[in-house]
């Protein structure tokens, strides 16, 4: 097996805050790999030391097989990196920022001009590649941020955070463009807060936590740590609520819970979508009418609440709050 990213044991200390606490990690030719974890896990830590912007404090890790810490220059020959914020230059127009980093990655000005001209068609921009970046809508930026991190044609690609602040629209397209890139062979390292993007995106996940691998697998896998399918269920009238728990216990697989303010229970099954005819037939046989009634699989929201301690969607809120803060302070 051929492994384009390798990690061991990286350690990073930032004075008395251990970011990373001895992270191993192999990302496999070809492949996605998306890291997810709480704000300040140690995701961007991990980027920065394994393209060569941080050095750990111990540890060690190869990008194609080029040892980061001793061989940065080759690593960076084999390399992107797309980071949370934008690297464009705002006063220069689309074109020019492609062509000029062509130049710095010492191709000529006719090749970094063709290379240019290539990556705008590729990634939809040649309409706007004459006008400014202060024109460019987020998605459009964030494209052009993909384009450049592209120039050198690299093996391995590192995306933190690439779709963060864009519209559903505009990351669906970010991910067609991705997953196209993994079709031709590029390998990808991707740190996400959005756990639909990693779920859609990536082969095998790592999650980390406080500097830590907590856990790691394919998204069915991590999926299968927190439990099987569960039937949710609403019945239309408070006063069937106790004879439909009573009518769909019997079915279940596990402690059945529910909430009585909302008339909702929830039922665990193993069975599937036979368990979910089984609880129609129940409701009908006793005579309790449902306002709802549906199948819900684990999904990476479930994983991350399990591992961490809270939902994704607080974290993401906590995440923006922050941003929106230090852009305050600047």
């Amino acid at each position: 097996m051929t492994y384009a990213i390798q990690a061991q044991g990286l350690v990073k200390h930032f004075g008395e805050v251990k970011a990373l606490n001895g992270v191993d990690l192999e990302v496999e030719q070809g492949t996605v790999v998306g890291l997810l974890g709480p704000n300040g896990s140690g995701k961007t830590t991990t980027v920065r030391i394994l393209s060569t912007l941080l050095q750990a404090d111990s540890g060690s890790g190869t990008i194609g097989g080029f040892d980061v810490a001793t061989q940065p220059d080759q690593v960076r020959e084999v390399i992107g990196l797309t980071g949370q914020y934008s690297a464009v230059d705002q006063y220069l127009t689309g074109r020019e920022n492609l062509e000029l980093f062509g130049r710095l990655f010492h191709l000529s000005k006719k090749d970094a001009v063709s290379r240019a001209d290539e990556l705008l068609a590729r990634f939809d921009l040649t309409d706007a590649a004459d006008r400014g970046i202060k024109g460019y809508s987020g998605g459009m930026r964030r494209r052009l941020d993909l384009a450049a991190s592209l120039i050198g044609r690299p093996s391995v690609l590192f995306l933190d955070e690439p779709t963060t602040g864009l519209d559903p629209r505009s990351r669906q397209g970010m991910w067609e463009v991705i997953q196209g890139l993994v079709a031709e062979g590029t390998t990808v390292l991707l740190t996400t807060q959005y756990l639909e993007e990693a779920d859609q995106l990536a082969s095998r996940i790592v999650v980390l936590d406080h500097g830590s691998v907590i856990a790691q697998g394919t998204s069915d896998q991590l999926k299968s740590q927190v439990g099987g399918d569960r039937i949710e269920l609403v019945v239309n009238a408070s006063s069937d609520f106790d004879r439909a728990v009573a009518a769909v216990t019997p079915i279940a697989s596990g402690a059945v819970t529910s909430t009585q303010v909302e008339r909702r229970i929830v039922v665990p099954v193993s069975t599937g979508s036979t368990a979910l005819v089984q609880a129609v037939r129940a409701m009908d046989e006793s005579g309790i009418g449902i306002e709802d009634i549906a199948l819900r699989r684990p999904t990476l929201d479930d994983v991350f609440l399990s591992l961490t301690g809270h939902a994704a969607e607080e974290e993401t809120a906590t995440s923006t709050k922050s941003r929106r803060s230090r852009a305050g302070r600047k």
